[in-house]
């Protein structure tokens, strides 16, 4: 796409930004997100001036983070354009490139491209009761849509933030689930583990039967969900039981995307590619794709 930045100035010639081309980047902090450190958070800001201004993206997208001569991942982007002074990307250590990234450190470089993908509805939200639930590192995606809302809370009526996770070491982003996130006004956050230990406190059960206990109205509501496929198959279940419809559920999709612009073929489903049309569906479209995914 044909862009300016804001360094050039007024009358600049816009230039080409070459989509497939990572820009880099300087790590300014990592967060070790869970107790055995498999799940970090990064802050990273643009090395280009002007251009952590121009980068546009909505709550949802997705974008390439690379490392040379490793390779790239497809990772969320965790940071809300509400907050528009630093990226964040939280990422699991799931093999050998985001490994690799895990050894990185403050004032360490890496590229991303991006953002790719659709975005979460934000303009159908808008004036509605909202259910966003998540579980593991499906928090990630979300947070940047729960950020989004709470910077926005005038926007959006009442919202229920349910999360769960496999044990309480297991569980991201403590710092707003038990700090930030409980104290904006008309915001409940509920929160659940597989299995406690002798210092857990809180709820005790799977994120699908949790769902269930909190027991979200489906009345001018939308739900968000995002975690493990098995996760999402069964809390779909809890929210048909519950009276939610297909049009009121979103969710996204996990793919394998590499090339961001849905010409590798990677990640297409019949005639749609999660890279382009999603990574955002809601379950009425989910049901009109392909059984493939």
């Amino acid at each position: 796409m044909a862009e300016t930045t804001a360094a050039a100035g007024a009358g600049a010639v816009p230039r080409f930004r070459n989509p497939l081309l990572p820009e880099v980047c300087t790590i300014q902090k990592v967060i070790a997100e869970t107790d055995a450190g498999d799940v970090k958070t990064f802050h990273v800001t643009f090395d280009e001036p002007g251009r952590q201004e121009s980068f546009k993206y909505k709550p949802g997208q997705c974008a390439m983070v690379s490392l040379v001569g490793a390779g790239e991942s497809m990772i969320s982007i965790t940071a809300t354009p509400s907050r528009p002074d630093h990226l964040e990307f939280a990422i699991k250590n799931a093999g050998r490139h985001t490994g690799l990234l895990h050894l990185l450190r403050p004032g360490q470089k890496l590229g991303v491209r991006g953002p790719y993908g659709n975005d979460f509805p934000l303009e159908a939200m808008q004036g509605k009761n909202l259910v966003i639930i998540g579980g593991g590192i499906g928090l990630a995606p979300v947070r940047s849509l729960i950020n989004y809302c709470l910077d926005n809370r005038d926007r959006f009526k009442h919202i229920d933030i349910i999360y769960g996770a496999r044990s309480p070491g297991d569980l991201c982003f403590k710092y707003d689930l038990f700090e930030n996130w409980p104290k904006y006004s008309d915001t409940s956050v509920h929160v659940t583990v597989d299995k406690g230990d002798q210092n857990w406190t809180g709820a005790v059960g799977f994120v699908p039967a949790f769902t269930e206990q909190v027991a979200p109205s489906p009345r001018d509501a939308i739900a968000v969900l995002c975690g493990p496929p098995i996760m999402i198959k069964f809390t779909l279940a809890t929210m048909a039981k519950l009276g939610f419809g297909d049009e009121q559920i979103v969710t996204t999709l996990e793919m394998k995307m590499q090339c961001g612009v849905g010409k590798c073929g990677r990640c297409n489903i019949g005639d749609k590619y999660v890279c382009v049309d999603g990574p955002v569906f809601t379950l009425a479209e989910l049901k009109r794709l392909p059984q493939e995914f």
